[in-house]
């Protein structure tokens, strides 16, 4: 029987890659749903490949422009709109597998309504467990959920430990997360005031979107991933670090207890996890080009929190701040960081304000208890709101 997958965020690099992955295996999986923000020609073009049961728009106005282009067509796609007709899709019965590839915040209640009904979730949404921390893993637990790592850095540490989840703490010393260092690994720090968003944007190694290239250009996103593996993978602050690996063949490692060391290796090409997750516990064709290692050359390595780097990419150690901090400060880092981006990439602020942004955001924002995805909600406005002073501020 074939795997009945909806992909959340269709039309962006991750969704893409996920339906060029199902394309290769028909015999495995049929597309059931699609959901997209605001892309509706992208989404439109997926309809008529695949052909699911439903396609939804976040966006009301494009909803309504998706559902003609579709009855001109003539195709058996069902429009929805709105955001709780993502929720919908996330635990419907008749969905098996969801792919959460929403940027954002605006993926955390899909996300949970996919854990809570059970469903085998792969997350390649950062901000579930970034901004829902624990109210996300106990809604996993609760569920019954498989939940399965789709960062390619989280893929390679659930690749890199053993079958048996109670024996992590035992046999664990620490994980190592790998970062390329974004494209000013080398640039003087005292230059990135200048940095424009089309520099930011061009990543050395992988293709991206333009927020989480922005975040791997500040290594916010490694501040995240940091976040993400802490909760994923139940170790603390102390047994998370991150080494600068330029070429992007080492995803991340898991160094246990004897000193040994496994480490997951393949290209730089986002359809291997998203082949992983599909396929566990087995593995299939991700289309991926294998690595050659007569032509490979060498592998480097760096501190990251060597002087030069830590002031190239200071928003790296708010994670561990975030960590240690009361819970939900890392929503709050999530929160700002987001607001800055986007202020940066309509270029109201310069590159290096995104951290000065979220350093304030940070330091003003003080989060109460949370328990509900009401509470990550009212926390996560707040803090926009404070970061959104913030630039109103500098841009002025």
């Amino acid at each position: 029987m074939r795997q009945r997958v909806a992909v959340l965020g269709s039309t962006g690099s991750i969704g893409v890659n996920t339906l060029d992955v199902i394309a290769r295996h028909p015999d495995r999986f049929e597309v059931v749903a699609l959901t997209a923000n605001t892309q509706v020609d992208a989404l439109l073009a997926q309809c008529e490949r695949f052909r699911p049961r439903v396609a939804v728009m976040a966006s009301a106005p494009h909803a309504d422009e998706l559902a003609e282009k579709i009855r001109q067509k003539g195709l058996p796609v069902q429009v929805e709109r709105a955001q709780a007709a993502i929720e919908m899709v996330a635990s419907d019965e008749a969905v098996d597998v969801v792919m959460a590839a929403i940027v954002g915040a605006a993926g955390l209640a899909p996300c949970l309504a996919a854990a809570r009904a059970g469903k085998r979730l792969l997350l390649a949404n950062k901000e579930a467990l970034v901004v829902g921390g624990e109210v996300f893993m106990r809604a996993v637990r609760e569920g019954g959920a498989t939940l399965l790592p789709i960062d390619s850095e989280h893929s390679a540490i659930f690749q890199s430990l053993p079958d048996d989840r109670a024996t992590w703490p035992a046999r664990i010393d620490k994980i190592i997360l790998t970062a390329s260092g974004g494209p000013f690994r080398a640039r003087e720090p005292a230059t990135l005031r200048e940095v424009t968003p089309e520099q930011a944007c061009a990543h050395p190694n992988w293709v991206m979107g333009r927020k989480i290239s922005v975040d791997s250009a500040t290594m916010m996103n490694k501040a995240l991933e940091v976040i993400e593996a802490h909760h994923l993978f139940g170790v603390g602050p102390d047994q998370l670090e991150v080494v600068i690996h330029p070429q992007s063949v080492i995803h991340s490692m898991v160094q246990y207890l004897d000193g040994s060391v496994v480490a997951q290796m393949g290209t730089p090409d986002m359809r291997v996890p998203i082949a992983y997750g599909l396929s566990w516990p087995e593995r299939m064709a991700s289309g991926a080009e294998a690595l050659n290692f007569a032509t490979l050359g060498h592998l480097s390595f760096e501190p990251a929190d060597a002087p030069a780097h830590r002031a190239r990419f200071p928003g790296l150690q708010l994670a561990w701040h975030a960590l240690r901090a009361p819970e939900g400060t890392c929503a709050v880092l999530n929160a700002a960081n987001e607001v800055a981006v986007e202020a940066f990439l309509g270029r109201r602020i310069r590159f290096d304000q995104i951290h000065a942004v979220n350093d304030a955001t940070l330091a003003a924002v003080v989060p109460s208890k949370l328990a509900t995805l009401a509470d990550l909600l009212r926390l996560d406005a707040q803090a926009r709101a404070r970061a959104g002073g913030l630039v109103a501020a500098m841009a002025g």
